[in-house]
């Protein structure tokens, strides 16, 4: 803590303040002309012990962290003098530091070593000085305990420009990577996107895959953070429902990642396409997310779209299925709704196993003589054209959607 500050059991005054202001106003002199050439030692150290690190210069040449360390020095020794309250941390240029790190990819790691660095070297000519004018160890002491404090404000003021940087190029990123995610999913391009596909996934540096799925998403919550994806999966949160891009879905432990990532959401996740293709995935999965809110595909999990290709096909073109079945299914129209579904069934599953009635007996779990009168009655109802190949699809076709919707019960899941 700075000096003023400091207290302990005996007296509420600091070591420092029980010093004669004489022998403060000498070692702050003192201090102060000596403050450009332990500046410049400090930065000829910084530049040794890090030789790459980028050397940025004011409008006279002169560099902007000589400035900083010597503005610093000069801060930190009038505090000195007065010994109230804490000596303000130059604003901007320590700011700007964690800025440049920030802005450069770097952690703020190597900064706080060469900012211990400085404290360390400062201190060792505080203590020279100090010994010069006869200032007493307990004060120096304090000294050094004001100093690292001192430097904690530095470390905050770099912080503070650190996160301002990272949030800014977070910013950047995700405004580029929505432009690439557009560009992706657009379903018609005006000529060939190829390059500019190439030119924006090289601004984020996202290699382009030869594959990719689209997925949606359902949010759990509204205020749902993002989940974590995994590097290289594009995830764009500003859609009401979430949209990502999965490179390579085919890789190995994609899916495993994906499915721990995506625990506690909904959603839906297209085929596997060509990159130039990825609006088809994305069609696709909206397309089970659809289905998934109507409740015809399960919901609380993430879903893959190849995992539900019959419901995808039978149910999204819903008008003409519903068509066909008027049509296809009107012999059962004077039957009524419980017999009627029965013989359906039936019919399904005779369609299904193309076998005699014990087959169709047993996946349905009733009596082969039951199957037996039932059929009799379906081929009195559709007479000559159960046995027509193109009927027969028709109704396998309708009579599949209508399981799908949960009109007819599921034998197959019994067996």
């Amino acid at each position: 803590m700075p000096p003023a500050a400091r207290t302990d059991a005996v007296s509420t005054r600091s070591a420092w303040h029980d010093v004669p202001r004489l022998q403060v106003r000498r070692f702050a002199a003192i201090a102060m002309a000596e403050a450009p050439a332990l500046a410049e030692e400090i930065m000829t150290e910084i530049r040794r012990e890090y030789p790459h690190l980028p050397l940025v210069v004011d409008e006279s040449g002169e560099p902007m962290a000589l400035i900083g360390i010597r503005r610093a020095i000069e801060v930190f020794v009038q505090h000195l003098q007065t010994a109230e309250g804490r000596p303000t941390v130059p604003p901007g240029v320590f700011q700007e530091f964690g800025r440049g790190e920030g802005l450069n990819g770097r952690s703020l790691d190597s900064l706080q070593a060469i900012y211990r660095m400085g404290v360390r070297l400062a201190w060792r000519r505080f203590a020279d000085i100090g010994q010069r004018v006869e200032i007493p160890p307990p004060a120096m002491y304090e000294l050094v305990d004001a100093g690292y404090e001192y430097l904690d404000g530095l470390v905050d003021q770099s912080v503070r420009g650190y996160a301002e940087a990272a949030a800014r190029q977070a910013g950047e990123r995700l405004r580029l990577q929505r432009r690439l995610m557009e560009l992706l999913l657009v379903e018609h391009h005006r000529g060939d996107p190829a390059e500019a596909l190439t030119e924006r996934a090289a601004r984020i540096g996202w290699p382009l895959p030869g594959k990719v799925a689209v997925g949606v998403l359902l949010r759990p919550a509204r205020e749902a953070v993002a989940p974590a994806v995994g590097q290289g999966v594009l995830l764009d949160m500003e859609y009401e429902q979430p949209r990502m891009v999965v490179p390579e879905p085919d890789a190995a432990g994609r899916s495993e990642l994906l499915h721990r990532a995506l625990t506690g959401w909904s959603g839906a996740i297209g085929p596997p396409v060509p990159l130039p293709d990825a609006a088809k995935s994305l069609r696709w999965a909206e397309a089970a997310v659809r289905l998934m809110e109507r409740g015809l595909l399960p919901a609380g999990e993430v879903l893959y779209c190849t995992e539900h290709t019959e419901a995808l096909v039978l149910l999204q073109p819903e008008e003409l299925i519903d068509d066909l079945a008027l049509r296809c299914l009107a012999p059962l129209a004077h039957c009524g709704p419980t017999h009627g579904r029965r013989l359906a069934e039936t019919l399904l599953a005779w369609l299904e196993t193309r076998g005699g009635a014990p087959e169709v007996a047993a996946r349905l779990g009733v009596h082969p003589q039951t199957v037996r009168y039932r059929l009799r009655q379906i081929r009195e109802l559709w007479g000559d054209e159960i046995h027509d190949p193109d009927r027969r699809f028709e109704l396998e076709l309708v009579l599949r959607a209508q399981r799908l919707r949960g009109r007819l019960g599921d034998s197959r899941r019994d067996q």
